[in-house]
């Protein structure tokens, strides 16, 4: 669907803020080529600090999980090695970069990827109509199924990849889209939703002349 390589991101926490002093808990990241998971970084992460217990009630993932799981130190960096240049791409996509953002300069590390797309505003502005645009409201809606439990970052990631073809494939068959790349993907992501249909249109125009 998209020849150049996305890397799909997805992390778990202890919270939603690093600034509050949230850290991670796993992590996955599936690099995807034309629709394809080709490599996978997929880890439990020890950050050295308690996990709430509503939080365990959401994720599934205990203090015993974690306190044997590689430390953040080994990990981050090769994520950040992983993802590389690539395009990255999340459900809620500002969390996420927020988290790796935070993670990589705890240990004074800045991440390289070429571009930030999310599934959560795209899927706002190519599907409207939808009820909700939670990831897992609209894998149910959208007929996707979760491989192991959702709010578990492998499985919250696979969701993401499925909904991004979904995307992917209005955009072609609604939208005369024959041409996606990521940064047609960024500049819809920055659209007020009402004139998505229009840059759209004009772009289907421009690029079959």
């Amino acid at each position: 669907m998209l020849n150049s390589p996305l890397v799909v991101l997805d992390f778990e926490t202890t919270g939603l803020s690093p600034a509050m002093g949230a850290r991670i808990t796993e992590v996955a990241a599936l690099r995807v080529i034309n629709g394809k998971v080709v490599d996978k970084l997929v880890t439990l992460v020890n950050c050295g600090v308690r996990i709430p217990r509503e939080i365990t009630q959401i994720t599934g993932i205990t203090q015993a999980m974690v306190n044997t799981a590689p430390q953040a130190r080994e990990v981050v960096p090769a994520l950040i090695d992983f993802i590389g240049n690539d395009a990255l791409a999340a459900h809620n996509a500002s969390f996420d970069q927020k988290f790796l953002l935070a993670e990589s300069q705890h240990l004074g590390l800045t991440p390289r990827h070429s571009q930030l797309v999310c599934s959560l505003l795209l899927s706002r502005r190519v599907l409207p109509q939808m009820h909700s645009h939670k990831l897992g409201e609209l894998a149910k809606a959208l007929n996707i199924r979760f491989n192991g439990n959702a709010h578990r970052a492998e499985a919250d990631a696979e969701v993401t990849v499925a909904l991004i073809t979904h995307l992917l494939k209005t955009l072609r068959q609604q939208h005369g889209c024959q041409q996606i790349d990521t940064e047609l993907l960024v500049q819809i992501n920055k659209q007020v939703a009402a004139k998505v249909p229009q840059f759209l249109k004009t772009r289907a125009s421009n690029t079959n002349h």
